[in-house]
């Protein structure tokens, strides 16, 4: 009886509202700005002459690999200390890398901080949403994730404004008006979390309820293939977009960045609309509508629809980019709703099976770009096929199910 009284005291203090804008605060430094913001930043660095040009591109990397990092240690970080410790201390760390990354040191220094924004990153992915939504009733969850996403399409969206107004400035400036912001972020987050102590470890969640009844294994397994093949879909926008904007059709550099500030628009509405549908459908089917709508956005440069064809095909895609991740976690959510304890560990395998493809993909992808003598529409038409067999994939285990 104590206990139930200590929960419900809990539950009575823990503002929805605040949570909510700590999870994007957390989404939005992780994410959204140590990740994407590096982008408009490389050339500038390169032209800076701080680094050279392929030296630079190991550093864009480093983050990437962070990312794999901070996925795969996140569950044992919530398990040593409390959540609202952790989620701080990662957001600290974000902002103390923006502040080291504002002098070129050396490529070592760069590169170890370059690796530590990422390691923060792909932990808060793992952490905020789990974190949250423990405490937000089902039927708040889709639009309550949406919200915390949506720090991911502000990155996005920042990445093409902010940053180039900040260079301005010069390089060193750009890094620590970025640095600023994060502190900001960070200082209004602060006493948003819930307070919940560290999670108590008995064995990896996978095998602590393989053999307990009614442990959807195969659905939850499914939903790691679904989700790494989106992942791979979402790569030709991220990657190529502005190139084939500027030189596969021929419309130059300004033209390529004003579709990559329509991708921007969709990322940051995206989150917030995809929680909205699944709230009214529910995760399983959100996730279906999504794919359907996405195979068609990613395959519009395939068929040369033209201006507006590609003016949709930005927006929507860019709104899946983060989009897509409430509705993975809403997923997992479902599965596991009898699970509760087994949604971080299974969160943080889905986040690194995305992260983990992601990167193969983007390399991937470029190979075939070379192979191919510049083939854009091939690039295109391999996401939508990503796609294709991830809505089979799901198709197949609701059909096994019934």
């Amino acid at each position: 009886m104590q206990s139930v009284a200590v929960n419900r005291s809990a539950t009575a203090s823990f503002s929805l509202w605040r949570a909510t804008f700590s999870g994007a605060a957390a989404s939005l430094i992780g994410i959204g700005l140590a990740r994407f913001a590096y982008t408009p930043l490389l050339p500038a660095i390169i032209g800076a002459h701080w680094f050279p040009a392929s030296t630079a591109a190991y550093l864009g990397a480093a983050n990437l690999g962070g990312y794999l990092i901070g996925a795969l240690i996140a569950g044992s970080l919530a398990r040593r200390a409390k959540a609202s410790f952790v989620l701080r201390a990662l957001m600290l760390i974000a902002t103390v890398a923006f502040v080291a990354c504002a002098a070129p040191v050396s490529f070592l220094w760069f590169f170890v901080w370059r690796l530590a924004s990422g390691v923060s990153g792909g932990a808060l992915m793992v952490l905020v949403a789990p974190t949250i939504l423990s405490h937000v009733p089902p039927s708040r969850r889709g639009f309550v994730s949406g919200g915390i996403f949506t720090g991911i399409g502000l990155g996005i969206a920042a990445s093409g404004t902010i940053v180039p107004i900040l260079l301005r400035y010069g390089v060193t400036a750009a890094w620590l008006g970025l640095a600023i912001v994060s502190l900001l972020l960070t200082i209004a987050a602060w006493n948003g979390w819930p307070d919940e102590p560290p999670a108590v470890h008995t064995a990896p969640a996978a095998h602590a309820h393989a053999h307990t009844r009614n442990f959807p294994v195969l659905g939850v397994r499914a939903l790691y293939v679904e989700y790494a093949l989106n992942a791979v879909a979402l790569v030709p926008h991220m990657i190529f977009l502005v190139d084939f904007v500027a030189r596969g059709l021929g419309k130059g550099l300004d033209a390529g960045a004003q579709y990559w500030v329509l991708y921007g628009l969709g990322a940051i509405v995206g989150p917030l609309l995809c929680g909205h549908l699944a709230d009214r459908t529910g995760f399983g089917p959100a996730l279906r509508v999504a794919r359907i709508i996405q195979i068609v956005a990613v395959a519009i440069p395939v068929f040369g629809l033209g201006s507006i064809g590609l003016m949709i095909s930005s927006v929507v895609v860019g709104a899946f980019t983060p989009g897509i991740v409430p509705l993975a976690l809403g997923r997992v959510n479902e599965l596991l709703a009898h699970h509760p304890g087994a949604v971080k560990e299974t969160w943080s395998r889905a986040t690194t099976a995305f992260a983990v493809m992601q990167a193969l993909a983007a390399y991937g992808l470029s190979f075939v770009f070379s192979a191919t003598g510049g083939d854009y529409v091939v690039l295109f038409a391999i996401g939508a096929a990503a796609l294709i067999v991830a809505q089979a994939v799901d198709l197949f285990v609701a059909l096994k199910a019934t």
